[in-house]
């Protein structure tokens, strides 16, 4: 059985896995902001995009799996989270997506097949549905594409309180500014409450591979959301991870590793 840290607790005490070392890792200067990315592995491009509040190091159980499969990962931190820098304008998805195809300008990647974990899965989806011809794919983990999606909240959870501590240190860490996560996270709540905002005649016209990934007990997103959206985009597939939530990749990663891989096979076959 594939249990790794279903609680959480090496996580907020230890963060991810480290990350293997990059073959490269740099800036691209992009619309006000400066975007970090690495890269690992050789063979077809896959870029991970982590979840708000996260950074990069989060993929740090899925990065060796991806190079031994024979795939070149490619990682970014979303705009100001992790090693990336901001300007003053409100997060928005399209920013963080159009980031994304400048890092993908930057190292010749014509198309790429995406991960995404809730926000990041966001972009992702956003970039197939606005630019299609650069996404090979998109394995669309824990996120919701219109409000509705969301679950309503209302008592404290320490498996989600253990992932905050965690983002709030690696925050203080990245930033070297201690005292602005909580900023920090208003900004990128204030993007997760009103945004994204997409109807199901545009979901309807995605025509990459998708697969819809959920958890049975994710914090965060409803099951008849995920369904929805599996029924709406052409030809997605709905995989549904038992016994673990919104954190699957750090609590069971060779469950999570096993499906991604298995997806972006079928991507690239």
């Amino acid at each position: 059985m594939d249990t790794y840290d279903d609680d959480l607790r090496k996580f907020e005490a230890e963060g991810a896995a480290a990350l293997p070392g990059a073959n490269e890792q740099g800036y691209v200067e992009h619309d006000g902001a400066h975007i970090w990315y690495s890269t690992y592995g050789s063979g077809p491009p896959v870029i991970m995009l982590h979840g708000g509040l996260g950074h990069s190091g989060n993929w740090g159980y899925q990065i060796p799996a991806l190079v031994n499969a024979g795939y070149r990962a490619v990682l970014i931190d979303s705009r100001g989270h992790g090693r990336s820098t901001r300007d003053a304008r409100p997060f928005t998805y399209e920013l963080m997506a159009s980031d994304v195809l400048a890092v993908m300008d930057e190292l010749h990647l014509d198309q790429t097949a995406f991960v995404g974990w809730s926000d990041g899965a966001c972009t992702a989806l956003i970039l197939a549905m606005n630019a299609p011809a650069r996404v090979a794919g998109v394995f669309f983990f824990a996120c919701n594409m219109d409000p509705s999606g969301v679950k309503n909240m209302v008592e404290p959870n320490p498996i989600v309180n253990r992932c905050f501590r965690r983002h709030a240190e690696d925050c203080a860490r990245l930033f070297g500014t201690p005292d602005q996560f909580e900023a920090f996270a208003e900004a990128v709540g204030l993007m997760q409450r009103t945004q994204p905002n997409s109807s199901a005649q545009e979901l309807a016209e995605i025509r990459v591979p998708v697969a819809i990934v959920h958890s049975e007990h994710d914090e965060f997103i409803k099951r008849e959301h995920a369904e929805y959206l599996a029924r709406s985009i052409p030809g997605a597939e709905l995989i549904v991870f038992p016994g673990v939530s919104h954190f699957a990749p750090l609590q069971r990663p060779g469950k999570f590793n096993n499906s991604m891989v298995a997806f972006l096979k079928r991507v690239h076959a």
